[in-house]
């Protein structure tokens, strides 16, 4: 006769968040290996996957089956392994979070949250304190860390922020600038949701170079898109009837910030219109994801935060722009207007 002892629920809490690191890496490797390609057509064994992505089978038995345990495959009595609805999120062959699970396991992402103590004791980001470079110089000089970083972006735009894009309205023959846009997922979803519109993709010169292989490849080939090089903090490109800041306004600091929103404010003619996509804080102590995404500015950028919708519209007001409220949300993401003042 066996004794049951019972086990400290607190305790085993805890230690759920201790190896919570653990999942994220076990994730991000089957990302790597497309185990959910493999599973698409099917229930397949472990050794017919690690054959499939040249692994060791016994092994990657052992990852499976703890992925099994957070729904990411599911184990089956008869031993083989099948695709989940959440699985299905990591495929690479349909639009997924695949981009986004790659870059929370890649080594240079990594590192920088590993020395999340000295942010935290010091209140410098811990990015450049483990690379000897700002993200955004880092990733110029190592492109293919820049190129992992922008598939997490177009992943993560095209799941989150792009459908909130896609709600707000633009009347046909209005030219939307995508400013800071990367290689165009919510430009592409503004298309596709509002006929007769037209845009222009704008940002660096690095990224621009890779856009035309991204999401606009339609809008291109339609000839409903331009694509153009250069910097917000230099300039934004004139006469938009829309301008639409997705994710980039919270990595930088507040003076950065004003910066990029005056050029926009500068390029706008007086019946144009600012969209701010980001996720907001909210004030008090209500739970929210976006708490995490403050601390993963923390540690990549340089002076880059979570703000509340006041914070925003603060910055909308030093920029010259009149805040006009929120025209579309999501339980994440919200469109925030602005005008000229």
């Amino acid at each position: 006769m066996s004794i049951e002892v019972p086990e400290s629920p607190l305790a085993a809490s805890m230690v759920g968040l201790l190896t919570g690191g653990w999942v994220a890496q076990a994730v991000s490797v089957a990302a790597r290996l497309k185990i959910a390609d493999q599973l698409a057509h099917g229930p397949r064994s472990a050794a017919d996957i690690a054959e499939a992505v040249d692994a060791h089978a016994p092994t990657l038995h052992r990852l499976l089956r703890a992925l099994s345990d957070v729904g990411v495959v599911q184990e089956r009595e008869d031993g083989l392994f099948s695709g989940t609805p959440l699985g299905e999120l990591l495929r690479s062959d349909v639009p997924s979070l695949r981009g986004y699970a790659l870059l929370t396991g890649a080594p240079f992402h990594r590192a920088a949250w590993d020395a999340l103590e000295h942010s935290v004791r010091t209140g410098e980001p811990s990015f450049p304190h483990v690379h000897g470079q700002e993200i955004f110089d880092y990733l110029r000089d190592n492109p293919s860390d820049g190129d992992v970083l922008n598939k997490a972006m177009v992943a993560m735009s095209g799941e989150f922020i792009a459908p909130v894009a896609a709600a707000c309205e633009f009347p046909p023959g209005h030219t939307i600038v995508d400013v800071g846009g990367g290689h165009g997922a919510v430009l592409t979803e503004i298309l596709a949701a509002n006929p007769g519109t037209r845009g222009i993709l704008y940002d660096l010169p690095e990224v621009i170079a890779k856009a035309a292989d991204g999401p606009l490849r339609t809008a291109l080939a339609d000839d409903r898109c331009q694509m153009v090089a250069g910097s917000f903090f230099d300039s934004v490109p004139q006469g938009g009837d829309a301008y639409v800041l997705s994710h980039v306004v919270h990595d930088w600091d507040d003076d950065r910030a004003v910066q990029i929103l005056a050029n926009c404010r500068r390029a706008m003619h007086p019946g144009s219109r600012l969209l701010l996509l980001e996720g907001f804080l909210h004030d008090g102590p209500s739970a929210s994801r976006m708490k995490w995404l403050d601390l993963e500015m923390l540690v990549m950028t340089s002076g880059g935060r979570q703000r509340t919708q006041s914070q925003y519209e603060a910055l909308f007001q030093r920029a010259g722009l009149r805040p006009t409220g929120p025209t579309a949300q999501s339980p994440t993401f919200t469109a925030l207007e602005a005008r000229p003042a």
